[in-house]
């Protein structure tokens, strides 16, 4: 259910960085010396090379299909343009993909293919297959809600288009000269999908219209005189400026692009924004005041097991979802009450939930003070977990990590925190943002917990290694499956614990406070696109059951209703993961590396779950 709706290929292929040429040194020693022996023959080394030059010039092609891609991963290709997002294009693209699966079945034997390569083979397939399965259910995605096009298309310039010369700047220009074709391309999809009964709950539309005023109430949108900058104005002018600072256009040069960007962003951009508010303010009182999930949807129950399987990358029922989550709810509550009576609270664990949820020792202020606090004590738990990470991964991250507050006019009270990976070349750091307008979300004894899993060893670790990879095509540093990412980026929380973290009782029960959070959320997400649970019987569910603020878990179960599935993967690939690493373990006892199985795991990128144990699996046969 995201916001893209015409991108559906490409999330499955690219979207977040890139990588170099294929080189050796890009293998860790224990990863070498773990898969030397499956590659001694020539012929598969001749077909898998043959394979890999085949699947970058493809992947250059389909990038053709997104120059917002492209300057994601850090390239000035075609960076005057934004990206197409009618149902056109889509078909097109979609053509594309089939075409090119079906000349690789033609062009190449897969039975000549070495083992990476036949992984190689098999994850272009999925991508299509994938795309197909999504077909069917191309109005089922809302378009606005929170963080919507709205929001992300101005984003998109501020976090990613790079001004280092006028070319670039020119280049912006036409970028904003495009942004109301897109936002009204959006709009039309919206459109669309709501002659086909298909709209988001009410709270999203409230959420893109506060968004909107957000966006268009500075200058020079609006031009009163206690009106300050527009945040998408402050980043042209500060990239403009920053140009003429260094010598590379003259002062009537830099006026006449403020002129123009001006002109742009007060005439066809607002315009724009205000069709959207408007037809959003009209069809508001079409939507539903109480939220319902997918199952009242057109084929929603389809939809619904079809997310499960995109997010899961298996084919779990929703049922078999919701009870793995009500067992893990169990199970982690039976842990956290030892928590509980090591820190001799007197009372049950329902009660300690609201003691670590409502106490003040436990928030910082509610001030830039306490703001600074925040990121600094990310920073210093960072820091340390960083210098640990040689004695558990072969593999390491070059690129830099930075941790900030979400942008003003995104920001939202107790929204999710989210990583942002940097370019593959390194020249933008990756970055680990906060929503931090509201500082009762955000609880001291979680700090740690998700540090580890927004940076080291999680998302900034894993994503970081797999854009540097050099011995795969390079669609595969790119390619990303929600239960890989997300479900690593909680198993990094749990091998946090093994790496020394956590020693506080309170940031440890904060580690499995994050635990049944995502454990909850397999219950909750099924609950209520399945079993037809309401929003408060969701909120009620998470406050019984896990000490997460009621900010914080409101709009979590609002996050919930509209992206049907998304929230099941975190749990279900930890698992996974977990289970990989014990069926290791048990197999080669003594001789288990568990750097060499970090190494086994990261070096393939983010691949669906069956392909990671497959992995594994022949790791593990080739040390016996």
């Amino acid at each position: 259910m995201g916001n893209s709706k015409r991108n559906f290929l490409l999330v499955f292929c690219l979207i977040l960085a890139g990588c170099g040429e294929p080189n050796q040194s890009s293998v860790s020693p224990a990863e070498t010396a773990a898969t030397e022996p499956s590659t001694i023959l020539d012929a598969p080394l001749s077909e898998t090379s043959r394979l890999n030059t085949w699947l970058d010039e493809q992947y250059e092609e389909q990038l053709d299909f997104s120059p917002q891609a492209r300057t994601r991963l850090g390239e000035k290709t075609d960076n005057h343009l934004l990206d197409e997002v009618t149902d056109e294009a889509s078909d097109i693209e979609m053509d594309w993909l089939r075409q090119s699966v079906a000349s690789m079945r033609e062009e190449f034997d897969y039975e000549l293919l070495n083992e990476d390569g036949k992984l190689s083979f098999d994850m272009w397939e999925y991508s299509l297959d994938q795309a197909e399965r999504y077909i069917p259910f191309r109005r089922h995605g809302y378009v606005f809600g929170r963080g919507g096009p709205q929001t992300f298309v101005p984003s998109f310039l501020l976090s990613f288009h790079t001004v280092d010369t006028e070319a670039d700047l020119a280049a912006y220009v036409s970028r904003l000269e495009q942004i109301d074709r897109v936002l009204l391309d959006y709009l039309n999809l919206a459109q669309l999908s709501a002659v086909e009964g298909i709209r988001p709950p009410r709270f999203s539309y409230d959420f893109a219209l506060t968004e909107i005023e957000r966006v268009t109430s500075g200058v020079p949108f609006n031009n009163s005189d206690d009106t300050p900058n527009s945040p998408i104005w402050v980043d042209f002018q500060d990239k403009a400026e920053s140009l003429f600072e260094n010598d590379t256009i003259d002062s009537d040069q830099l006026q006449d692009y403020l002129e123009q960007a001006r002109g742009i962003l007060s005439g066809e951009v607002l315009l724009a924004y205000q069709q959207i508010q408007s037809w959003l303010e009209e069809d508001i009182v079409n939507t539903d005041e109480e939220p319902q999930g997918v199952w009242s949807l057109p084929d929603g129950q389809d939809f619904y097991t079809q997310r499960l399987s995109r997010m899961t990358t298996l084919d779990l029922t929703a049922q078999e979802i919701h009870d793995i989550g009500l067992a893990e709810v169990e199970r982690l509550q039976a842990a956290m009450e030892s928590i509980r009576q090591q820190v001799e609270f007197d009372g049950t664990l329902q009660e300690f939930f609201v003691f670590m949820r409502e106490d003040d020792q436990f928030y910082y202020p509610n001030t830039d003070e306490g703001r600074q606090e925040f990121l600094d004590v990310n920073n210093q738990y960072l820091d340390a977990i960083t210098e640990k990470l040689p004695e558990y991964f072969g593999r390491l991250p070059k690129a830099a990590l930075e941790v900030r507050r979400v942008e003003a006019f995104r920001e939202q009270p107790g929204a999710a925190q989210h990583y942002r990976s940097g370019s593959p070349d390194g020249s933008r750091p990756g970055v680990f943002y906060a929503h931090m307008s509201d500082m009762s979300t955000l609880a001291i004894y979680q700090i740690e917990d998700i540090a580890y899993h927004e940076g080291n060893p999680g998302h900034h670790m894993q994503i970081s290694i797999q854009q540097e990879l050099t011995d795969v095509p390079r669609f595969r540093t790119q390619y990303r499956t929600t239960a890989y990412t997300e479900g690593w980026g909680l198993y990094a929380e749990w091998l946090g614990k093994e790496m020394g973290g956590f020693e506080d009782p309170y940031s440890d029960f904060g580690r499995l406070s994050g635990e049944i959070w995502r454990a909850v959320r397999l219950v909750v997400d099924t609950g209520m696109h399945s079993l037809g649970w309401t929003e408060d019987q969701s909120v009620q569910y998470f406050l019984d059951n896990s000490p997460i603020p009621e900010g914080a878990v409101r709009s979590e179960v609002q996050r919930y209703f509209t992206g049907a599935g998304q929230a099941t993967a975190y749990k279900i690939g930890m698992m996974n993961f977990q289970q990989a690493r014990a069926n290791a373990e048990e197999a080669l006892g003594d001789k288990f590396d568990v750097r060499a199985f970090h190494d086994v795991v990261l070096g393939a990128g983010a691949v669906p779950m069956p392909m990671m144990h497959a992995r594994v699996e022949r790791w593990v046969q080739e040390q016996l």
